[in-house]
């Protein structure tokens, strides 16, 4: 068998159309923090946020050619309660879609950033890390 010296997954990229209307989206109104902003280029950045204590990281890397409709980023996030964070992210004008539920399954609900990523948030109580 096969053996590596990969440990863990860093970051994952999505692609945006602004970087600082996503990097403002994902600080400001998701309360993500900011951990790396460095420029690559005259003009491109490489920008990193992640929920805070998150072991992996979000890039936010600038679309050649800019994203058009909803993508599935198949980027699923954590909380200890959907229907708290349901309501949190629909008081701060986020469009979430309904709280799915399925017998055995977690409960879960989908969001899209200004660029038509699609988000999916999944309940995982503190206990079950």
């Amino acid at each position: 068998m096969p053996t590596t010296t990969i440990t863990d997954i860093r970051t994952i990229g999505i692609t945006v159309a602004d970087q600082d209307r996503a990097l403002e989206f994902f600080t400001t109104t998701l309360g993500f923090e900011k951990r790396l902003d460095a420029p690559i280029s005259p003009t491109l950045r490489w920008i990193e946020v992640a929920p805070p204590g998150a072991g992996t990281s979000i890039a936010l890397v600038s679309g050649e050619p800019a994203p058009t409709g909803r993508t599935d980023t198949a980027v699923r996030f954590t909380v200890p309660d959907a229907t708290a964070e349901h309501t949190a992210l629909t008081n701060r004008g986020i469009d979430v879609s309904e709280i799915m539920r399925w017998d055995g399954v977690p409960p879960m609900f989908t969001f899209d950033d200004p660029d038509g990523n699609r988000f999916v948030v999944v309940e995982v109580p503190d206990n079950h890390h």
